[in-house]
């Protein structure tokens, strides 16, 4: 029996900021929030993003509540998603709000995005002396499924849970690292696909949590081992629900001036996609995390990699991002780079023809730490415009004081900082 109700938003840090209220409550259509948690670090220090009030009161803003209810994994509960409003109208400061309207950006083009997510995440375990290490899984190998990989069942009980409570699980396994395991989830409307990855993390952290572990989503935790990331897969559908990336076998115009706009806003799209500060860590050549601005069709060693084996399920794939990012803000900024190749007519380079390990043609690629991923951000006008100038200001704002706060700590430090919220 039902008898309180989650009501989840998530914000710029990606945490899963609510309330448990009375279903009844819920009823009532929002649960209001103070505007300045937007403000609010990870260490819990009150800073003054844009747009967060906090030189103003901290005012209120409401969670307007959908009015479909999610089941959630905790006895009794039900869960309610919603998009922030504050002064009569959608926050600027909300991602899915930003993600609702890029999808209807879209949709005036007669085009509808589909979004499939793959998240990466490793696991930790305490030792005797309560220190988080790497989950010694010593037998774990690539695509390894059982206990080699995985000798605790987490994935299991995180398979099973996610069941449960209808979060559309396409595919998990081992990944390319010890303890490390990609979480894929299943393709399909670009906001049900952000809240599924939004209550999935949400979910999967915290049967991590009820199992004395410890799942992190952090980009590079361990700095001898392979980074996580989040690949974003997209598509769109016309009137008729056919997919528009390569009906005829070959990249359609529209595709092609999507990915132009991808490569067009590369920089600029660090500075949305990857905001840890040990995230550059993983950005590197030959990494497969997003470095060069370049593409190709089935084609790792790309940021943007194109599949054309077949026009029903032909897709693009974006692999810049981590899953340190909210993934409705991740989704949006894909999108909205994509959309601006498309209305502004961008010409697509030539495809990457070398093997992206030691050979690339490309010569343009993600900057070389957060400050200047920032830097990029805030000089791309185009961009910050097209994702939402309220949203980036305050992004911006938010991550240039972490870049602060951690340019000159050590790589434990840093890992320490992030590792109980990402």
């Amino acid at each position: 029996m039902t008898t309180r109700t989650r009501a989840l938003f998530c914000d710029l840090l990606n945490l899963p900021r609510g309330k448990y209220v009375p279903s009844e409550v819920a009823a009532g259509g929002s649960i209001g929030f103070a505007r300045g948690v937007f403000g609010t670090t990870f260490d819990r220090d009150l800073i003054p993003v844009p747009g967060a009030g906090v030189f103003d009161g901290l005012p209120d803003m409401e969670l307007v509540l959908d009015t479909v209810r999610r089941p959630d994994w905790q006895e009794g509960t039900e869960i309610a998603l919603g998009t922030l409003h504050g002064n009569g109208a959608v926050l600027p400061l909300c991602a899915r709000g930003r993600l609702q309207a890029t999808v209807g950006a879209w949709q005036a083009r007669g085009l509808t995005p589909k979004v499939g997510l793959e998240l990466e995440a490793y696991v930790f375990q305490q030792d005797a002396e309560g220190v988080w290490r790497p989950y010694d899984t010593p037998g774990a190998f690539v695509y390894g499924t059982g206990p080699q990989n995985d000798p605790a069942g987490l994935m299991d009980a995180i398979w099973r849970r996610a069941e449960a409570v209808d979060l559309p699980v396409e595919s998990m396994n081992g990944e390319y690292d010890n303890g490390q395991f990609e979480l894929t989830l299943r393709f399909g409307d670009a906001l049900a696909a952000c809240d599924n990855a939004f209550l999935f993390k949400t979910m999967a952290r915290e049967v991590a949590a009820g199992m004395g572990l410890l799942l992190t989503f952090l980009p590079k935790p361990i700095p001898e081992r392979g980074g996580s990331g989040l690949h974003v897969n997209f598509s769109f559908e016309d009137a008729q629900g056919a997919n528009v990336i390569a009906p005829d076998g070959a990249l359609s115009d529209v595709a092609k001036a999507a990915m132009a706009g991808l490569l067009q806003h590369h920089e600029g799209l660090a500075g949305l996609l990857a905001t840890p500060v040990n995230r550059y860590a993983r950005l590197g050549p030959a990494s497969m995390a997003g470095y060069w601005a370049n593409w190709a069709n089935d084609h790792r060693l790309v940021t943007t990699r194109s599949s054309v084996a077949s026009p029903r399920s032909a897709r693009l794939e974006h692999r810049m991002a981590d899953c340190a990012t909210n993934p409705y803000l991740a989704v949006t900024a894909v999108l909205q780079a994509a959309l601006l190749g498309v209305s502004e007519g961008y010409a697509l380079d030539p495809a990457e023809d070398l093997d992206g390990l030691e050979n690339v043609r490309a010569t343009r690629h993600v900057p070389s730490a957060l400050d200047k991923a920032l830097d990029a951000l805030d000089a791309d006008k185009p961009l910050r415009m097209a994702v939402g100038e309220g949203m980036c200001d305050a992004l911006i704002f938010l991550k240039q004081d972490e870049w602060k706060r951690l340019k000159d700590k050590s790589v434990d430090e840093v890992r320490d900082f992030y590792l109980p919220f990402v």
